[in-house]
């Protein structure tokens, strides 16, 4: 594993230090540690010695954040940012600057007394970079993505976000990879390193089992110690053993009963002891009541620093409800972070990051992760004859690049569907270009003014089209294409109706604009600018084609234009099931999501926002969440887990296949995928297992790894290693306390999507293997009715 790996290095590092070392090369004052290029435990030891009780509260108290865009005064440098330490200037401790967000910076663009605008990069939502497969694509976002935060002055980026896609109607999922804890792991843990790689930090997020908006701060979230260990942490562990980040933020929700940022049992026992996790974990802003239960808990930093919380920790230090010590530890681990940030370390940042060479990673990235859905007798890519296009929808005409809320980035443009077309060279029909334009004029005039800038801007309606319009633009266009617009973001969760399912308007659109086209023989492609997963079984027999470019950043409308016309054959895979109805969704009932109020609870109001009302949710669908559950239990779906289509076509051969694995630590699959196609393009190869029964149920299979192949020509061929570490395979029994690995056959097999496997083998393992004990005990103290396999499911 490595961690193990790491461990090591540090033992022989610490060794060779001992013995080279000498005592004139170690630092004895404050000022020799502001001298040194490198951070030690020695250098810790001094700086803290020398701070006063008052310095330690200071520091352990984050400084400004500011809800309505106004700056926070001197020690806003980069004003946009989500907030600061404390400078203890007396010490040589400069403030850093801590700003979100998932899918860019995000700063403000304008400045008091300059006329310069400070844009950053828009770069495709996590949903999208997971929709590429592909590690060494989303780490070089991560790289773009860092430099910025570096160029423009700020330390730590509070991102990635990880939690799981538990249920499509929770509103930050753009934010968040995927649904499985192996595919958002692997893809937070190489967004991580790509940030690092800059010498700035990145901070996962929200740990631990925060999935949705609805009551955030309230919720109280119910979950069985198997499903939390095994989908709600994996994914972090993966993360922090993969990349180890420089922090964790702790999740505003409680967590079967105990709030996250003051639960012991996370942020202590599993995150240090058992994960032997050593950075710096800081609360979500405002989150938490009692700042001396969450720094005894494991959380380090308490932002965004609020007076009425700071003076309640002094006095929890004079009455001895927390001691000096304690907050040492504490203090410890962030100045570690603070000594190897740029700002300590005197970098110059040059306010002037290359965003054109960053503008033209995202587009790569984003027509990457574009899943094709639907190509029925090859409508796309667009033949060459096709030179004139019908562009329905409002949202053909102003893509969403992201969500809103701290996930949102303040770039400088977003090129629309039409506006990536006619940069292709095709041409959108004027009268109905200008009919939708003026109506989005109108309706933008009639929204609302927004609460406060994190506020989610609503969809505008659909325009009515006459049938006249449609007639003149079919005769006029070669093709139809119809976009469907959603946006979600912070604070609120998405409706089931006019969100997940389409709108009236929306399903007159389609109705008549396919039927339109179809009787002249014409054909019309429908596409998804959406961060999140919608219905689809309804409507899409009625089109040829359906594309998903998700929310493709600033520059999604030519990436999706490079798709469409077949400049970059698409190899997105899906990273979420789309099921055919909400009501599939295991957590679909209202206590699973977003949970029951108490209806006698009194808001709770910080900051002078309503954060809901005491409330819980119960995760009684356990470890079925996502294709665990539609796979496991045999219910269709629209579309699965790691499904899409290509302009091209792939074929699998293993000399493994149908044959027994090895038993060692570690499992290799080689599997060549070979062009057999007339277009070159990249293929997705997924390895999932399917474990043994033994004493627990498990799902019909789970991913466990997953490579993507370069850009293959017409006939070539590239093999790939699939590899599953032994301990891997194991499942937790709370019956045991430990990470069982089950006796027992398991079948590795290799697929295009968790529906349609290719090739298989199979691995025996002799006797049970117990991987490692746990430390923390995170059974609820109430039982939950979860939901079970029958019984012919588990022989």
């Amino acid at each position: 594993m490595q961690k193990t790996k790491q461990f090591l290095l540090m033992v022989f590092t610490s060794a060779m230090l001992t013995a080279c070392g000498s005592a004139e090369d170690k630092p004895k004052s404050v000022a020799d540690v502001m001298n040194k290029s490198t951070v030690d435990k020695q250098a810790v030891d001094i700086i803290l010695a020398s701070m006063s009780l008052e310095d330690k509260v200071a520091i352990v108290s984050g400084m400004g954040f500011s809800l309505d865009g106004k700056k926070l005064g001197d020690i806003d440098r980069v004003p946009g940012t989500a907030g600061y330490t404390a400078p203890l200037l007396h010490q040589g401790l400069k403030s850093i600057a801590l700003a979100d967000g998932p899918a860019g910076l995000r700063i403000w663009p304008k400045r008091d007394g300059e006329e310069r605008t400070y844009y950053a990069t828009a770069f495709p939502i996590a949903t999208l970079a997971a929709s590429t497969w592909d590690i060494a694509a989303v780490h070089k976002v991560g790289e773009a993505m860092g430099n910025e935060v570096k160029e423009y002055g700020v330390d730590v980026l509070l991102a990635p976000g990880m939690n799981l896609h538990r249920n499509p109607l929770a509103g930050r999922n753009f934010e968040y990879y995927a649904e499985d804890p192996f595919l958002s792991g692997s893809m937070a843990a190489a967004m991580v390193n790509g940030i690092e790689s800059n010498g700035v930090g990145a901070t996962i997020k929200h740990f631990a089992a925060n999935n949705q908006e609805t009551n955030r701060m309230t919720v109280d979230t119910f979950v069985s110690e198997r499903a939390l260990r095994e989908l709600y942490l994996k994914g972090f562990e993966i993360a922090i053993d993969k990349s180890n980040p420089w922090a964790v933020m702790s999740s505003y929700n409680a967590v079967n009963g105990t709030l996250a940022s003051e639960n012991q049992k996370l942020l202590t026992e599993v995150l240090r002891e058992e994960w032997q996790y050593d950075g710096v974990v800081m609360t979500d802003w405002f989150a938490g009541k009692n700042p001396a239960a969450q720094l005894k808990a494991g959380n380090d930093l308490l932002m965004p620093g609020v007076e009425k919380r700071t003076k309640k920790l002094r006095e929890s230090l004079k009455n001895g409800e927390i001691l000096e010590s304690q907050i040492d530890i504490n203090v410890r681990r962030i100045l570690a972070m603070l000594l190897k940030s740029p700002t300590q370390n005197g970098y110059q940042y040059s306010n002037s990051p290359d965003l054109k060479a960053h503008a033209e990673i995202a587009r790569s990235v984003a027509a990457q992760g574009t899943v094709l859905l639907k190509n029925h007798n090859n409508t796309l890519p667009l033949a060459d004859n096709i030179k004139h296009v019908g562009a329905f929808g409002s949202g053909s005409y102003a893509f969403f690049a992201g969500g809103s809320g701290s996930g949102d980035v303040n770039e400088a443009y977003t090129v629309s569907l039409v506006q990536g077309l006619e940069n292709a060279g095709i041409n959108i029909h004027g009268a109905l270009r200008d009919v939708y334009l003026e109506h989005r004029s109108i309706e933008e005039k009639k929204r609302p003014k927004k609460a406060f800038f994190f506020a989610l801007e609503k969809m505008l309606p659909e325009m009515p089209l006459k049938q006249s319009l449609i007639d003149k633009v079919v005769d006029n266009t070669d093709i139809g294409l119809i976009t469907i617009g959603r946006n979600s973001g912070e604070f609120e969760d998405r409706t089931l109706e006019g969100d997940f399912y389409l709108t009236q308007a929306e399903k007159n659109m389609l109705k008549q604009v396919s039927e339109s086209y179809h009787a002249s023989g014409k054909k019309v492609v429908v596409v998804l600018n959406i961060g999140n997963v919608i219905e689809t079984i309804s409507w899409r027999d009625q089109v040829d084609a359906i594309i998903l470019p998700w929310q493709g950043g600033q520059e999604a409308g030519n990436a999706l234009a490079d798709v469409l016309t077949g400049e970059v054959n698409p190899s997105g895979k899906l990273p979420s099931t789309f099921p055919i109805f909400y009501g599939d969704v295991p957590s679909s009932a209202q206590n699973n999501f977003p949970g029951i109020e108490d209806p006698d609870g009194e808001s709770l109001i910080v900051a002078g926002l309503d954060w809901g009302k005491p409330s819980e949710v119960f995760y009684e669908e356990g470890i079925f969440v996502g294709y665990r559950y539609f796979d496991t239990f045999d219910v269709d779906v629209a579309y699965p887990f790691g499904y899409g289509l290509s302009y091209t076509t792939f074929a699998f051969s293993s000399e493994h296949a149908e044959k027994p694995l090895q038993v060692t630590d570690n499992i290799t699959f080689p599997v060549t995928v070979t062009n057999t196609g007339d277009r070159a393009g990249q293929q997705v190869v997924q390895l999932y297992v399917a474990a043994p029964a033994g004493k627990l149920p498990k799902p019909k299979k789970e991913l466990k790894d997953f490579a993507k192949t370069k850009i293959l020509q017409p006939g070539e061929a590239q093999t790939l290693e699939l590899t599953v570490d032994k301990s891997e395979l194991a499942s937790f029994s709370p019956e045991q306390r430990a990470w069982v690995v089950d006796k027992g056959n398991y079948q590795f097999q290799i697929a295009k999507s968790v529906d349609e496997v290719v090739l298989s083998a199979s691995l025996q393992i002799p006797t049970s293997i117990i991987v490692r004990q746990v430390i923390a005990d995170l059974r609820p103290k109430t039982a939950l009715n979860e939901l079970s396999i029958p019984n012919k499911k588990m022989l």
